[in-house]
């Protein structure tokens, strides 16, 4: 191994570190137990988990605002956004309760109806085009499907409470670290037998699914067309299920691999309504406020903008001793926590002598194919569908769900894939739209809204070549162009508009390739494979040194239970040391 690590100029004495932080105005100090790499809401509750432990942390964040991806920022004065993620549902339901986040200020607006698709299509003897609209109340949804397909009417209940029973037999494992698979297979008999216990998690996720463990293999690798035509007929219905399966990956209906992908955004809860999404007031950053709030009040130091780690702090005997800044203070510590990516944390934030040549080359493989261009609009008036009209600017109960443009038929899903597979972003792309000013009043001005755009299908290399300005504006023309054709006026009430192709979306937010789950969601990189067969414990080939971020189980957009999980591993270590 490699001696301590400096980066240079870094031999500055400890006794020198300042002040640097616009947070509490808490001095940052020499020594630590615990350094959280990256502000984001799942490290945050992870340092609450850790304080609470008996370990003073500290959370590092580069960027001067908290949250990692679940931020807000005001792009255009009056309008404020959730600039990169933008809806909740995935944070565990124990740990909203046990940080008392309801407490520190978070305030969700719960949306209902969930889900809309507008038509393309002429209506009939002067009715406007058709559209489905689904939410929680079961009647209004066989009759929004039965427009399409009496039979696929019929069938929905049944397909939605099979899907709950898969999603809630997944919990157990969201809640715990991945099988122990080197404990159990060697060493003593008595560490044998402690490894054993976390089979415990795989054995209850078993008992769950009872009769349907066959049910739940094919999900999490058929292709979801196969589990969606076997159930219904309309393709309204199928292409709107459909793009669950294909949102943040870039994957097809038609892919192995995508159902799993449905069932990961279904497996969330939200004031205990399963599957349920919701605004957080004052945009995503609220939820990271009130998580930082409540880490705060168990005593984590938390610290942004000047507190740019450069690289972990690798000592003579291997082990991570803490951090060097970019600006070369050093910070001590036990044990290092990393939020970021894996290959960030591994490749840019560790010395590479303290890693073998075969590891870097492992992850050097992960992939982190992203799909998405993140398109946040400011609007003078609220965007009004051929599709359901409302009068004077009013807001409908559709304006409140995730609307589907471009969904009418999964062939338009499959083509827009092809597309972005091929280097070319989609000419008719996937949009998935949310307006969540319409139930958020704080967001926006009054008789302005703010409109997120998630778009689907685009490369991270546009033939061969990086993103230019001109791309990047001519893509927003596209789906401006698609999003106009379903409500006509909209273009005309822009008056700003912040777009992130996927280099952007890295660089900004730290995602390695754009990708917004920190790493596909694949089933070669899922559970005991994330990030890596060998790297799903937390735990790194650098003591002391931990991912706890979403590149490691249960994946992307879960919150809370990565950080959940790596506090327990770090904490149980400690005790053996």
């Amino acid at each position: 191994m490699a001696a301590a690590v400096w980066t240079a100029g870094a031999r500055r004495a400890v006794a020198s570190v300042r002040t640097v932080t616009r947070s509490g105005h808490t001095a940052l100090r020499a020594q630590y137990d615990a350094l959280v790499i990256g502000g984001g809401e799942i490290r945050r509750s992870l340092a609450a988990y850790l304080q609470k432990g008996g370990l003073q942390t500290a959370v590092l964040e580069r960027r001067h605002v908290l949250g990692g991806a679940a931020v807000s920022e005001e792009i255009f004065p009056g309008f404020r956004f959730s600039r990169c993620s933008y809806l909740l549902s995935l944070l565990r339901p124990h740990i909203y309760e046990d940080l008392e986040l309801k407490k520190h200020g978070l305030k969700v607006y719960m949306r209902d109806p969930h889900a809309f698709t507008p038509m393309l299509e002429e209506g009939v003897k002067g009715a406007p085009p058709r559209s489905l609209t689904l939410g929680s109340d079961l009647t209004m949804n066989q009759r929004e499907i039965g427009k399409f397909s009496q039979k696929d009417a019929k069938a929905f209940p049944d397909f939605v409470e099979h899907l709950e029973k898969l999603a809630a037999a997944i919990h157990p494992l969201l809640d715990a670290p991945p099988v122990d698979i080197p404990g159990i297979t060697a060493g003593s008999l008595r560490k044998r037998m402690g490894a054993a216990k976390t089979l415990m998690p795989v054995v209850k996720c078993g008992l769950k699914l009872g009769r349907h463990i066959p049910d739940f293999y094919e999900i999490i690798t058929a292709p979801i067309m196969k589990i969606l035509n076997r159930w219904f007929e309309s393709e309204p219905l199928r292409a709107t299920l459909a793009t669950d399966a294909v949102i943040g990956a870039m994957t097809s209906p038609s892919n192995p691999g995508s159902g799993y992908v449905l069932l990961h955004h279904v497996m969330g809860e939200l004031e205990k309504e399963k599957g349920a999404w919701g605004y957080v007031e004052g945009g995503m950053g609220g939820v990271s406020q009130a998580i930082a709030s409540a880490a705060r009040s168990y005593g984590v130091d938390i610290f942004t903008e000047k507190v740019d780690v450069g690289q972990v702090l690798v000592g003579s005997d291997g082990a991570a001793k803490g951090v060097v800044l970019k600006d070369g203070t050093e910070i001590h510590s036990k044990v290092v926590l990393s939020n970021a990516t894996p290959y960030v944390t591994f490749k840019d934030l560790t010395p590479q002598a303290a890693l073998s040549p075969e590891f870097i080359k492992a992850v050097d493989q992960i992939d982190y194919t992203s799909p998405v261009t993140k398109i946040n609009v400011a609007v003078d008036r609220l965007p009004n569908f051929l599709a359901a009209p409302t009068p004077d600017g009013k807001p409908g109960p559709h304006h409140q769900c995730s609307i589907h443009l471009n969904c009418e038929t999964v062939e338009v899903l499959e083509t827009a894939y092809k597309e972005a597979m091929n280097g070319r972003p989609s000419v008719r792309p996937m949009l998935e739209m949310t307006i969540p000013s319409v139930l958020d009043p704080t967001l926006a001005p009054p008789g302005g809204h703010v409109v997120s755009l998630f778009t689907q299908f685009t490369p991270y290399h546009i033939e061969g070549r990086t993103w230019t300005d001109q791309d990047r504006e001519a893509f927003a023309d596209t789906a401006f162009d698609w999003v106009e054709k379903y409500a006509p006026g909209f273009k005309k009430s822009v008056v700003g508009r912040d777009i992130l192709a996927p280099p952007d979306l890295e660089k900004i937010f730290g995602l390695t390739g754009g990708n917004i789950f920190h790493g596909s969601m694949s089933l070669d990189q899922l559970y005991l494979a994330r990030p890596l067969p060998f790297l799903s414990d937390y735990r790194s080939p650098v003591k002391g040194l931990y991912l706890c971020g979403s590149g490691c189980h249960p994946g992307g957009g879960v919150m809370g239970s990565p950080g959940w999980n790596a506090a327990l591993t770090v904490m149980g270590d400690l005790k053996q040391r």
